[in-house]
């Protein structure tokens, strides 16, 4: 979606109030607090959540409008949350090699992010990474992974958690 339409969501919907990711809480909850990288936050549901548990939070948005509700977020939970805008496909922001305990890529694809993403980790950091799958019929997305494509990017690393398949809590009844 281009930067219009994401400034224009977030205007009007400035505030996410919804829970964290429950894999970014399952995942954190068993890791002592360090420093936690939240890639694409939109308006920082997950990063508000790492704060609130003791994690030093960078988040990233390229839109200025999900970075601005997020620091009024924090600002009126007494959250500390470095958030910043940088557009991840430009590089803007560089991700430091070897120093996150965590980093959180949720619900946005960039394929060529996750190389970066997995040298940025400390030793034992661990990266999540959650991707919508291609729907049924279709052969191609630039942002949706095919079955196994995410585990790709992973082929070498231990594996905690993987799952694809229909969510129940987007199913039709």
């Amino acid at each position: 979606m281009p930067l219009e339409s994401w400034e224009e969501k977030y205007r009007k919907e400035p505030l996410d109030l919804r829970a964290p990711d429950p894999l970014v809480v399952n995942i954190a909850s068993t890791l002592p607090p360090g420093r936690a990288l939240d890639l694409a936050c939109g308006t920082g549901r997950n990063a508000l959540w790492l704060a609130g548990q003791g994690w030093n939070v960078t988040a990233i948005d390229f839109s200025p409008a999900a970075i601005h509700s997020l620091a009024a977020r924090a600002k009126q939970l007494r959250a500390v949350v470095d958030a910043r805008v940088a557009d991840l496909e430009k590089e803007d922001y560089k991700i430091e090699p070897l120093h996150w305990e965590l980093i959180a890529a949720c619900y946005y694809l960039q394929r060529d992010l996750f190389a970066r993403a997995k040298q940025g980790l400390v030793p034992g950091g661990i990266l999540v990474a959650i991707a919508l799958l291609v729907e049924p019929g279709k052969e191609h997305s630039p942002f949706r992974v095919q079955p196994g494509e995410l585990r790709g990017f992973f082929e070498g690393w231990e594996i905690l958690h993987h799952r694809e398949g229909a969510d129940a809590s987007h199913r039709a009844v």
